[in-house]
């Protein structure tokens, strides 16, 4: 089987799908890769590594996957890429599925492809989920982020000249990127709060050495793939109120919060921005959607009413060379199991809950039509 790596041609992608060490596990199986020249040199992988470990080079993305069984990419496929693959091909990405309006393209020309946003949240598939070990690296960048452009101090400290109380930090949202965030600024030493319209998330929260602020409710805010999900009016306003007070106290705010397939909650108003201190951050972590601050602008570092705002999408893409490590050990895991030396390919068991959640579409059928016209609205 060929396996293709092309370069990443998005802007302020610096991720590659592939590293040196995976492709030699690629070859281990039996695989033939191809490698396109430059792929992984942003991520400080060059050429040279991939070609020791077996690995072809070739000049350009056509050359690369003209011909590839198998192309692994981080980003979705655009127009121009869908048009070189050859018909029956196998394609292994983040597809954006709630908001790609190629969806129906990638059926039409005949690929089969797996979307790695869903795969299940199981144990068995813990070593293939991208989106935790992305957010991993996003919750733990977003402190740094937050620590470059305040101008204080994170942690407590007691000087001759006077004590330096530490930094308040508020983080919104308590996934995977909200506890990464927790537990590196309690290393970074400042008092860090919590919001998490999940009641389940409070004893992570609180084993980290945060406090869990929340708004009661007696339904449950988490729905069954473990997301937080939209709540009613009612609670809103009250989770409006609450957090208005807790902004209003903060020095920096790290906002996570995203529901699938939705437009990110505006949870952090222009008024609320307003009562902030001067000199206060906000991290935006959901800016790719639309952001939970209004005043966020994607790819952009704004001060709005004397408060910075981190609008930076992608940045996973800031630590490139981790980034792209972890990525590319969660495909080798989810690809694999249906390696087929026999066949020389995959071996495709849509009785696997793995593969059916991820596997967007086959042999020109499009599995997820709940799926189309999304990307159009959104």
């Amino acid at each position: 089987m060929l396996i293709a790596v092309p370069a990443e041609t998005q802007l302020h992608e610096k991720r590659v799908a592939a590293t040196p060490e995976t492709v030699a596990k690629f070859m281990a199986a039996g695989c033939r890769v191809v490698v396109e020249k430059g792929a992984g040199l942003a991520a400080n992988y060059p050429d040279a590594a991939y070609v020791e470990k077996g690995a072809e080079l070739a000049d350009d993305f056509a050359a690369t996957c003209g011909s590839a069984d198998l192309v692994l990419k981080v980003r979705p496929l655009n127009e121009a890429e869908i048009q070189v693959l050859k018909k029956g091909a196998v394609v292994v990405s983040l597809v954006s599925p709630f908001t790609n309006p190629l969806l129906k393209n990638y059926a039409d020309a005949g690929l089969t492809c797996f979307c790695m946003e869903m795969v299940p949240r199981i144990s068995r598939a813990q070593s293939m989920d991208v989106l935790s070990s992305q957010a991993n690296i996003a919750g733990y960048k977003s402190v740094l982020l937050a620590m470059e452009h305040y101008q204080r101090f994170f942690p407590m400290l007691m000087t001759a000249a006077g004590t330096v109380q530490p930094a308040k930090l508020l983080i919104m949202g308590a996934g995977v990127a909200g506890l990464q965030a927790i537990a590196t600024a309690r290393r970074m030493g400042a008092n860090v709060e919590v919001f998490d319209v999940r009641a389940a998330a409070k004893e992570q929260v609180e084993s980290l050495g945060a406090r869990f602020v929340e708004v009661a409710s007696d339904e449950d805010a988490e729905d069954a793939g473990g997301y937080a999900k939209e709540m009613d009016d009612d609670y809103k306003q009250r989770q409006a109120d609450l957090i208005a007070e807790r902004v209003a106290k903060s020095d920096i705010i790290i906002t996570t919060a995203l529901i699938p397939g939705r437009p990110a909650p505006v949870l952090i108003t222009e008024e609320m921005v307003k009562t902030m201190k001067p000199g206060s951050v906000i991290v935006d972590l959901a800016v790719e959607m639309g952001g939970n601050c209004p005043l966020s602008e994607l790819d952009k570092i704004v001060t709005k009413h004397g408060v910075t705002l981190v609008g930076v999408g992608n940045i996973p893409a800031l630590m490139a060379t981790d980034a792209s490590g972890l990525y590319a050990r969660n495909l080798l895991n989810f690809l694999t199991p249906m390696l087929d030396k026999e066949i020389g390919g995959l071996t495709i068991n849509m009785e696997d809950e793995v593969i059916a959640s991820s596997l967007i579409c086959r042999d020109g059928e499009f599995l997820k039509p709940d799926l189309l016209g999304k990307g159009e609205t959104s």
